[in-house]
């Protein structure tokens, strides 16, 4: 048995957007002249835009609709995906899955983002040539922590669950992979808050240490 393939979370793994999705969201906020407190918001923590907005709605009483204030939202956070200064890969994730690409391993993509914004991730920072295929948890039946997005993501590798192996940085998708019966590392940055890792097989706060030649030992 053997590592054959890696299945990669995207956001808080490949880069994190949740800086990006704040100031989007803080931008609308100011245009609705609302004022959300930080409690308010670190409560929209896992939710859909449209909850988010539905809630707000309901909180300060406001006209108009969770769609028409997800499209401000939406081009807010065009304009700092693609201007921020300070958005980039994570550090030492372009070096891991070049690693990965060399030395023959199989990169399929998992994330609940929408294909959109995982197409967007891609091509800002030229990643398409090393994977093989992409999910996106929006199209799929189930969301994490159900395994549905893992085992599809195998399937697509063309690889048993025991040759792969999960990058996930959330409690939510440790826990899919565990369920799916996948190897988990967890990557632990130091941006990463409340998480539960112990269902983790390894985790790491350096991509180093998932590089071939050290993981290999556990397949």
């Amino acid at each position: 048995m053997s590592l054959k393939a890696v299945l990669f979370d995207m956001d808080g793994v490949i880069v994190d957007t949740e800086p990006l999705h704040r100031k989007a969201y803080f931008k609308t906020f100011d245009q609705l002249e609302v004022a959300v407190s930080e409690e308010l918001y670190t409560s929209f923590t896992g939710a859909s835009t449209k909850r988010v907005f539905e809630t707000i709605i309901n909180h300060f009483d406001l006209s108009g609709t969770h769609e028409e204030m997800s499209v401000l939202k939406r081009a807010h956070f065009k304009d700092y995906f693609y201007n921020d200064e300070e958005f980039d890969l994570i550090t030492g994730v372009r070096k891991l899955i070049e690693h990965y690409y060399e030395n023959g391993i199989t990169l399929i993509l998992a994330s609940s983002a929408t294909m959109t914004t995982i197409n967007m991730v891609f091509e800002k920072f030229g990643l398409e040539k090393y994977f093989s295929g992409k999910i996106s948890g929006a199209n799929l039946n189930e969301s994490k922590p159900h395994p549905e997005i893992f085992l599809k993501a195998a399937e697509m590798a063309g690889q048993p669950i025991e040759n792969c192996m999960v990058i996930e940085d959330s409690t939510n998708g440790i826990l899919a992979a565990h369920r799916a019966g996948i190897f988990c590392a967890a990557y632990k940055s130091f941006h990463t808050h409340n998480q539960d890792y112990s269902l983790a097989n390894i985790i790491v706060s350096d991509y180093a240490e998932l590089e071939v030649g050290k993981i290999s030992k556990f397949f």
